[in-house]
């Protein structure tokens, strides 16, 4: 935008994504520049101590203020329609800056049984050491949300869609139900991104994003980001502040390019994924598929009422438990063996021994992961190469 006074409001998302945020220097650059920068200089002592001091705004020292982050921060607030966004060095250490921010000892918190296991470690390994007790319940069931409610309970956070289940929540139904017991609700975004799903918009108080994912797309870097009200993001600041788990300007540049793909990107994987997903559930050599943009899917319509489309992440159940879903990877020549996801290049996994390797058997059960289950990110390479790369494995079993 040419005035950092225009609203993003008055603007459409894939605008936003292409002009929200940038500030330009004094050589007036038509691209973002990059400052690699640890420090930056005064022209007097009275303007460092009015800089460190807060009464005058300006950059102190990259680890809380760069201009190139501060873009990506700004972008990302706009695309969600949030007041501020935090970033952060990776989605997991958005997720931890929020639990050091709004929890304390003595606190609980509300998930979903179907989180990513890195999640599920950093709420029981980690914070549970510090007395911050975590109740896990079943995703889509709000009655098992509010019932797991305490009055020590502080946070719900949960991913919607799952992964790889692609369980849905309401999420205005659940932003009710927490903001009725005085705690907060924090929404995992980085499978849909903005341009899918505004959990804003539905009530949530805060996102977290692995930037590492759609928000770059291209498998570049690691980042993450938060976003909120400029009140709830004033304490992630401080933790980012004080702890330093801060986003670098090269990897701020390049998720701050990768947004301005955004909507063309999800559109695309999107159509790509219920392509897929439909011809997956035909198969003889499938028991199940898990994506919420088919019909059978339980939260299909939900799905369908709060995300623009469905997203990129297939789950697969195919026959012979684990030594069947390894047969089907292993034969796949052009799709990448890989735990990441959010790639412009289709990746498949098989999570209980990848992703959700580090899940009890329990957790795993719980969670719906299965030794039969693959985990697709659709990419955006044809439909019938992937197809026809999935067809080797599947049509053998």
């Amino acid at each position: 935008m040419r005035s950092d006074k225009a609203d993003p409001q008055e603007f459409g998302l894939s605008t936003l994504a292409v002009r929200a945020g940038q500030q330009r220097t004094n050589e007036q650059e038509h691209s973002e520049p990059i400052f690699t920068t640890s420090s930056f200089v005064y022209a007097s002592a009275e303007e460092a101590a009015r800089k460190f001091s807060g009464d005058e705004p300006g950059n102190v020292y990259s680890r809380f203020t760069n201009p190139t982050v501060h873009t990506f921060e700004r972008r990302l607030a706009a695309l969600e329609g949030g007041e501020r966004c935090v970033a952060t060095s990776s989605g997991m250490a958005a997720i931890l800056s929020v639990a050091l921010a709004v929890l304390e000892a003595g606190d609980e918190i509300v998930a979903s049984r179907s989180l990513f296991g890195s999640t599920i470690s950093l709420f029981d390994k980690y914070l549970g050491k510090f007395g911050i007790r975590t109740q896990y319940v079943e995703l889509s069931s709000l009655a098992a949300w509010e019932a797991a409610i305490t009055p020590k309970t502080r946070l719900l956070f949960a991913e919607t869609p799952s992964n790889p289940g692609s369980e849905v929540v309401d999420v205005s139904g659940l932003a009710e139900i927490a903001h009725r017991h005085n705690a907060l609700l924090a929404i995992d975004n980085c499978f849909l991104t903005p341009a899918l799903q505004r959990p804003l918009s539905l009530g949530a108080d805060l996102v977290v994003h692995s930037a590492t994912k759609y928000l770059d797309g291209q498998g570049r870097g690691i980042g993450g980001a938060v976003v909120g009200s400029d009140a709830l993001l004033e304490d992630v600041f401080g933790v980012v502040r004080t702890c330093g788990p801060c986003l670098s300007p090269f990897n701020a540049w390049m998720f701050t390019k990768g947004l301005e793909t955004l909507a063309l990107r999800m559109r695309a994987h999107s159509d790509n994924a219920l392509r897929l997903a439909t011809w997956l559930e035909a198969h003889p050599a499938v028991k199940r598929v898990h994506y919420s943009g088919l019909p059978c899917h339980p939260q299909h319509e939900l799905a369908a009422r709060q995300q623009a489309a469905f997203g990129a992440v297939v789950g697969v159940e195919v026959k012979g438990g684990r030594q069947g879903a390894w047969s089907v990877i292993n034969a796949t020549r052009m799709l990448s063996i890989t735990g990441n996801l959010g790639d412009t290049k289709t990746t498949i996994t098989h999570p209980a021994t990848t992703t959700h390797g580090r899940l009890s058997d329990e957790q795993k059960a719980i969670a719906g992961i299965t030794e039969g289950l693959i985990r697709l990110a659709v990419g955006l390479e044809d439909f019938c190469d992937i197809q026809a790369d999935l067809a080797v494995g599947l049509d053998a079993l």
